[in-house]
């Protein structure tokens, strides 16, 4: 009769460190791939919008109020100023989300640009760090 023969515990164990070693390695640099997604996808639509709010202004002669917002872009607004010669079918089919989900906040005049293009990061909340950080179309190249 044949003795069968399993793993020992110790062969056991010591593949379990191995694989929280590698874990432990890969794990970070993988979290880190996906935050810098977020950031590029971020700043992508950033120049999505700023190019539609460019041609906007050609046809209309003013970028969109802060009141009439990025809306302003997918259907005519109703507030002033009204634009004069809105493009059928409007500057973008819809408006894209933020990374995180959230609609992406708009002013004009911007603080930093003639129009400001910004989301408040994972957190939702002004200011943060990594994540958390705010990221708007005046932050090219940084994250």
């Amino acid at each position: 009769m044949s003795k069968l023969r399993g793993f020992s515990l110790i062969e056991i164990l010591v593949v379990l460190v191995i694989m929280g070693l590698l874990i432990s390695v890969v794990a970070p640099t993988v979290l880190n791939s996906a935050d810098d997604a977020r950031i590029q996808k971020a700043q992508a639509d950033f120049k999505s919008i700023e190019t539609a709010l460019k041609i906007y202004r050609l046809d209309n002669y003013v970028y969109p109020s802060t009141e009439q917002g990025l809306e302003a872009l997918v259907s005519p607004s109703t507030l002033a100023p009204e634009p004069r010669n809105f493009k059928r079918g409007g500057y973008l089919s819809e408006l894209p989300l933020d990374p995180w989900g959230r609609p992406y906040l708009y002013l004009s005049p911007g603080e930093y640009r003639e129009t400001d293009i910004y989301s408040l990061g994972a957190d939702g909340l002004p200011g943060g760090e990594n994540q958390n950080a705010d990221i708007g179309n005046w932050k090219e190249g940084e994250g």
